[in-house]
């Protein structure tokens, strides 16, 4: 029987989540509070010079005790141009950029008012990119501290964090090794964006993300 659990919501979640979402009855709490410097609007990917941050670009971020459903995103910057630009930089000659790249272009060009609504649609979409067929399950209200004690086997919105010493632990995930595109000049990077490891793995991702939960 799979466990029961709560993820937050976020921009081309990582190895971690998506090993979750494949194995576990998730539910995506997106009436959360929005975090600043959070997985929520950022995503790391592999390119030539190390690791890069990816974030979209938010109205507000500042203001406080901001629901997640409640955050526009901005477009007062060309954050969406320099995204898709760093993407084909980082993944145009791996193997299977090919195959999926254009299932993620029309991203960097289509504007959502809501970072909820393009998180979600994403997150679909790479879904369907690596075979996952249960559909996507959102929380329909907040998702409180005794219910998530109740009546799920763990809540994990606190475990995704740039900063690792903010992230709390998730002792069932431990990252497995796969080739990545700048593998003879950089060692291996954990834990990375689901693109990482959709572009450089194919077929084969979802075979990895099993791999990683306990």
């Amino acid at each position: 029987m799979s466990s029961r659990t709560i993820l937050p919501l976020t921009y081309l979640g990582n190895v971690q989540w998506f090993a979750h979402l494949l194995a576990d009855d998730c539910v995506i709490d997106v009436d959360e509070y929005y975090l600043k410097q959070s997985y929520r609007n950022r995503t790391v990917i592999a390119a030539a010079n190390g690791l890069q941050p990816l974030t979209v670009q938010v109205a507000n971020a500042n203001r406080p005790r901001m629901l997640m459903r409640d955050v526009r995103i901005d477009y007062s910057k060309r954050w969406q141009h320099q995204h898709w630009v760093s993407i084909l930089s980082a993944y145009k000659s791996s193997p299977y950029f090919d195959f999926y790249g254009e299932e993620f272009a029309p991203f960097f060009e289509r504007r959502y008012e809501f970072l909820i609504d393009w998180n979600v649609d994403l997150c679909r979409t790479a879904m369907r990119a690596l075979g996952i067929g249960k559909e996507l399950i959102t929380s329909e209200k907040g998702i409180s501290a005794d219910e998530a004690a109740t009546a799920f086997d763990h809540d994990l919105r606190g475990a995704f964090s740039p900063k690792p010493r903010l992230a709390m632990a998730d002792e069932r995930f431990t990252p497995q090794p796969y080739c990545q595109v700048f593998a003879d000049r950089a060692p291996f990077a954990p834990n990375l964006s689901i693109l990482d490891l959709l572009f450089c793995e194919g077929p084969s991702a979802t075979t990895i993300l099993r791999s990683c939960l306990r």
